[in-house]
């Protein structure tokens, strides 16, 4: 047995079980990868997939069994890698961050900049998606450290660390009537028309749920990723904007209000997360103490090692 079979078998369950696809994500032949996955059975002595023909139906009990041990191999020549990579070339590399645009536009910029100040050789990649993708890149070793507030503490596969809290604000035009309200209501929101963030981005979950327990329909005029976006059609007139704080912390005078809504809305966690078992460089770590003062290199080493079992604020 070889590598090249526990890449082909793993890429075949990623893949749905469609060797096509699984051959094109390897650059290989899709009779290379069958014959590969087939060797690879009559040296176990056992099938991982069910057949109808030549087309894989499902996977096998036994095969979950293999495909677990094919998991724990692959990680670990990932991080034979990355410890060839940090003692012949320490201090430089790349460092690749999965994240989504919030995160990337308003919170990422200083510790990537102070990152680089600390290593210079080190690049950075970033890696934009909704949180989910975030996950999956995670996952699939495509990042080494993941930042969102949503979903990610919902995969076994991570390791997740709070990082900081944030909370949703108001924003209007300046000559918009609820700015002269001082105290708002959810019912005072639900009754304009209100500009926010996608459902799968940046608190949109407990924004809904707010407005769920008191029973009000929000009327949504436009759903965006970006809090940009969201802002710019504030200023157009289409509604009320409800961003993420970090969003408006730049943002002075102009034609915009900001008014905070933690009390309406609750706080927001935002999470770092890590491939549980994975070897961090020490520029991973830097990074992760750079991202907030709530986390330290002895923190997320004892988190990655399993020495303690759950962080919450």
């Amino acid at each position: 047995m070889n590598l090249h079979q526990f890449r082909f078998v793993q890429e075949a369950a990623r893949r749905n079980l469609n060797l096509t696809e699984a051959a094109k994500a390897l650059h290989t032949s899709q009779p290379g990868v069958s014959k590969a996955i087939i060797e690879l059975e009559e040296e176990l002595g056992i099938e991982i997939f069910a057949r109808h023909g030549k087309r894989l139906k499902r996977i096998t009990e036994p095969g979950q069994h293999v495909l677990r041990s094919i998991e724990l191999i692959m990680r670990e020549v990932g991080n034979l890698k990355r410890i060839g990579e940090q003692f012949s070339a320490e201090d430089s590399g790349t460092l690749s961050i999965a994240t989504t645009h919030t995160q990337a536009r308003y919170v990422l910029p200083v510790p990537v900049a102070r990152l680089r100040e600390a290593y210079p050789k080190v690049n950075v990649s970033l890696h934009q998606g909704a949180p989910d993708q975030v996950a999956r890149m995670l996952i699939d070793e495509v990042a080494e450290i993941g930042i969102a507030t949503e979903s990610l503490s919902n995969y076994t596969e991570l390791l997740t660390l709070p990082c900081y809290e944030w909370q949703h604000v108001l924003v209007l035009p300046k000559d918009h009537p609820l700015v002269a309200k001082e105290r708002l209501t959810l019912e005072d929101i639900a009754a304009e028309p209100i500009i926010t963030y996608h459902p799968s981005f940046t608190g949109r979950t407990r924004v809904d749920h707010a407005f769920a327990q008191r029973h009000l329909t929000p009327r949504i005029a436009l759903e965006a990723i970006d809090s940009d976006v969201i802002k710019t059609y504030v200023r157009l007139g289409l509604g009320l904007g409800i961003v993420a704080e970090m969003a408006v912390r730049d943002d002075t005078g102009g034609e915009l209000v900001s008014r905070p809504m933690g009390q309406l809305f609750g706080m927001n966690v935002a999470r770092v997360a890590f491939k549980r078992g994975a070897y961090l460089r020490n520029f991973v770590y830097r990074f992760a103490e750079l991202l907030s003062d709530r986390l330290d290199r002895n923190l997320v080493a004892k988190a990655m090692t399993g020495h303690a079992n759950d962080y919450e604020l």
